[in-house]
């Protein structure tokens, strides 16, 4: 059984993950974190994610139950991921980061950290974005600079972080095909009189609105035809799922950072 610990356990991704867990014959929830204050602190964690009794309190201070731990998995904010990460490594207890919205500051101190614990970091745990990765690449590299490249993702209006980092992702896989960086070829959203659009630019653009889970799209618009590849996700069980099975196979790793690619490479 994998003592697994879920941090930012009120949150959608979160009661997903603790009822999925519950559900896994090879999972044991073994703690639940929440922000300091939250309303929830002090009730359990089964009755916060609908599946009924675990005697599983929610916490707010994960220092004091992360001993229990083989593995944290993180779904919350910058910040707190960044603390919750630097716990881990003291206690030398796994994590798998499905957070998003990271700066390059704070991505190098996850790489810092990873040196001492096994860590897997995904903008996207799910196995059909991770085949979307593989595709994207093989359909830059074979189409060329003959084609336009746009990204459009869409999620729901409580989402902080723009574009995604699943978008972010598909936009550097891209780049890196066409021999680019996404820093030099991203063009993000367009306003105005921007001119005629270069031949090199990726266009990143993002919706917020209603309920609506993930949908990935990108486009290649091409003279006399254009081809699209979408993403969409029904429900964030795709997610969870793939954060779990990453749990469960990075409980047997070295120190070192790691992507889903890497968990569905080994399996």
């Amino acid at each position: 059984m994998t003592q697994t610990v879920v941090t930012g356990a009120t949150g959608r991704m979160g009661r997903r993950l603790i009822a999925l867990i519950h559900g896994d014959p090879n999972c044991h929830l073994a703690g639940a974190v929440t922000r300091a204050a939250h309303d929830a602190i002090g009730r359990d964690a089964g009755e916060i994610a609908g599946v009924g009794t675990l005697n599983v309190p929610v916490s707010a201070n994960l220092a004091d139950i992360v001993v229990k731990a083989d593995v944290i998995i993180d779904f919350s904010v910058p910040e707190a991921s960044l603390n919750y990460l630097r716990l881990a490594r003291e206690a030398g207890v796994a994590m798998v980061i499905g957070t998003t919205g990271f700066s390059a500051a704070e991505r190098e101190s996850i790489v810092d950290h990873s040196r001492y614990i096994p860590c897997v970091m995904a903008p996207n745990m799910s196995l059909g974005v991770q085949v979307m990765f593989q595709l994207l690449q093989q359909a830059a590299a074979l189409l060329g600079s003959g084609y336009d490249i746009e990204i459009l993702e869409a999620h729901h209006r409580t989402k902080v972080d723009a574009p995604s980092g699943t978008a972010v992702r598909m936009g550097e896989i891209l780049a890196e095909a066409r021999q680019q960086t996404l820093d030099a070829a991203g063009v993000y959203g367009r306003q105005g009189q921007v001119g005629v659009r270069s031949d090199t630019e990726i266009g990143m653009h993002a919706i917020r609105g209603g309920d609506i889970v993930g949908e990935h799209t990108v486009i290649f618009a091409g003279t006399g035809e254009r081809i699209e590849l979408i993403h969409r996700s029904q429900s964030r069980d795709n997610f969870v799922q793939g954060a779990i099975r990453a749990a469960q196979w990075l409980v047997t790793q070295s120190p070192g950072l790691y992507g889903m690619e890497d968990v569905i490479r080994a399996e």
